[in-house]
């Protein structure tokens, strides 16, 4: 018999009631990283447990359900989390990190003393609640425990975060994040896991992450394996990511690193150029004073006496995350009441700024203008939206600046589009492409229409002839290309974009060649008789040589992106394009389709 097993056999002898006796001795905290996927920059660190096989038991869980059955799951759990808590604040930089710890639901109802101990010995060790984020697992039913939302509320007041753990794997996930005050949300791994080749997951994921944002949560992607997996989750929207592609859990703390350079050689961002949403949000951005939710409530007072048209303030941890906001009418009653200071002020009262404070909507900088509407929508009776960069507050956007922004928007497209056709302009095409392929809800095309032969034309028959050639192709993309999955622009002389989605490979074939017949008959009739005849003008090529030229056509190169594919990279899209034209030019029909991430 080897060593590890003997070493096993003779630890297993003892009785259950020394389970965490012998845990003191074997039990390491390993940290993993959890890094903000926009930066690539370490957000905090999950605690996880090491040396459970020493005791004979195969998994963290094994050891924690023999615990429960002996009754010693608390007194283990606040060995564990002791521990972590002591690794955390010997790290440099613990004050801007978060430790995520894992809170066994099956304390709940007892004697919670977990929770108190723990604000003790943070307070010993100069963390501020706020550097701790409870995962509350699925593991177990919680909504068969009539405690639980009591105990959520109670560790939320006291100033730690919430997550829900394994979201999606276990009981009652979606009921947690309806019902909970919750502040990040963890993808369980099994929805990540080869994400970058699976639709399904990658759509289950995209409305995880739109309908957390909505209630003001921020996502985690756990699990993280690979480069294309991590690209693909940070595409989808995905807050932070952890996983062996980012680090392996060490116990070894000198080894962890405040940034992981190999993820900045990975795009580092959602957007690879601002857009007009992005321009016309940081002018709109108001950057309100905020308030932090340990401040005690009677300092908050000279803020709206000193602001009397401001209605409400945002609250922030000491991390200076957003919580939500704090409004007026919450506290009206300790501001006007005859006795409210009074009652501020006595002790056994002991309300801060998180007993008042409500959810709001929280939306990145680079969100889209429209998506950022519907974030507003559907959070009914927000004051604003919450805005952040790099999970930090960065201001608040109102109902009006939003209106603003909208209107602004609408009225920078109008203004430039193309004077000659009223199609939108370049930088509308590019915010198109770019929105276009974060969107894998359905199956997109990208349409790049280009005349040949459009120069001997025009030299020969004069600019105006060659605008009637332009504004017939415009006539006919309006009349093939009608609805709201339709995008059409201009992207400037004989050269036309078109944007689908939703539609099969052979209806879009179907209707591009319609369009290019048409093209080619109707074009045809601005040639005189007798070019009309011969099927040819002469003309001068671009190098100054003359020579002869077939009438004028259209050519139409298509990039296609499948349901589910996701990327953030626009300039790939123009690169593969520009590929594409010439075999479409050179080809007979004048159209050559292709398909991205196939």
């Amino acid at each position: 018999m080897s060593a590890a097993p003997a070493e096993i056999l003779s630890l297993r002898r003892f009785g259950d009631d020394q389970i965490v006796t012998l845990a003191k001795l074997v039990i390491e905290s390993a940290f993993q990283p959890i890094i903000e996927a926009a930066t690539g920059a370490v957000f905090g660190y999950e605690s996880l447990m090491r040396g459970f096989q020493k005791l004979g038991f195969t998994s963290p869980l094994e050891l924690l359900d023999k615990a429960e059955e002996a009754g010693q799951l608390l007194a283990l759990e606040h060995m564990i989390n002791s521990r972590a808590v002591a690794a955390f604040a010997t790290l440099p930089e613990f004050s801007t990190r978060t430790l995520f710890l894992n809170f066994d639901s099956r304390l709940v109802g007892g004697e919670n003393a977990i929770v108190e101990r723990l604000v003790n010995h943070l307070k010993r060790a100069n963390i501020a609640p706020s550097s701790l984020c409870f995962e509350l697992s699925e593991r177990f039913d919680s909504g068969k425990m009539p405690d639980f939302s009591a105990l959520v509320r109670e560790l939320r007041l006291a100033g730690f975060k919430l997550a829900i753990d394994d979201f999606g794997a276990g009981f009652n996930g979606l009921k947690l994040l309806c019902d909970q005050p919750v502040d990040y949300v963890k993808i369980d791994r099994h929805f990540i896991s080869g994400i970058d080749a699976d639709a399904r997951k990658r759509h289950l994921v995209r409305h995880t992450v739109n309908t957390a944002h909505v209630l003001g949560t921020r996502v985690i992607a756990e699990g993280v394996e690979t480069e294309a997996e991590f690209q693909t989750c940070r595409d989808l929207g995905c807050d932070l990511v952890q996983g062996y592609f980012i680090a392996r859990p060490t116990t070894h703390l000198s080894e962890l690193q405040p940034a992981y350079p190999h993820l900045a050689l990975n795009g580092g961002g959602h957007r690879s150029s601002a857009t007009l949403d992005s321009i016309l949000i940081r002018k709109q951005i108001e950057q309100l004073p905020a308030v932090r939710e340990s401040d005690e409530l009677e300092s908050v007072f000279d803020l709206f006496r000193l602001n009397p048209r401001q209605a409400f303030f945002p609250v922030l941890n000491a991390n200076g995350e957003p919580r939500g906001i704090l409004h007026e009418y919450h506290v009206k009653e300790m501001i006007y009441h005859p006795f409210g200071r009074d009652l501020l002020k006595n002790r056994l009262y002991q309300r801060r700024i998180s007993h008042f404070a409500s959810p709001a909507p929280i939306a990145d900088l680079d969100t889209p203008a429209d998506e950022m509407l519907k974030i507003f929508a559907g959070m009914d009776g927000s004051d604003c939206v919450i805005l952040t960069e790099n999970m930090r507050y960065a201001g608040i956007l109102s109902a009006s600046s939003l209106l603003k922004i909208i209107n602004e928007k609408q009225l920078k497209t109008a203004q430039e589009q193309n004077p000659l056709t009223g199609l939108p302009g370049n930088r509308a095409i590019r915010d198109y492409v770019q929105d276009a392929i974060l969107d894998g809800d359905q199956p997109r095309y990208f349409c790049y229409c280009d005349f040949d032969n459009f120069k001997p034309f025009n030299d020969t028959y004069g600019f105006q002839k060659g605008d009637l050639a332009i504004t017939l192709f415009a006539a006919l993309l309006r009349r093939h290309f009608i609805g709201e999955e339709k995008f059409l622009g201009h992207v400037g002389g004989d050269d036309f974009f078109v944007g689908i989605s939703g539609c099969s490979v052979d209806d879009l074939q179907t209707v591009l060649h319609r369009l290019l017949d048409d093209f080619a008959s109707d074009v045809r009739q601005l040639y005189l008789p007798e070019h009309q005849a011969e099927g040819r003008i002469s003309g001068h090529g671009r190098d100054g040589a003359a020579k002869d030229f077939p009438l004028m056509r259209c050519s139409i190169a298509v990039l296609g992106l499948p349901e589910g594919f996701v990327f953030s990279d626009g300039q790939a899209v123009s690169a593969r394009i520009a590929e594409i034209k010439s075999r479409a030019k050179a080809s007979a029909s004048g159209l050559v389709l292709e398909a991205l991430g196939v």
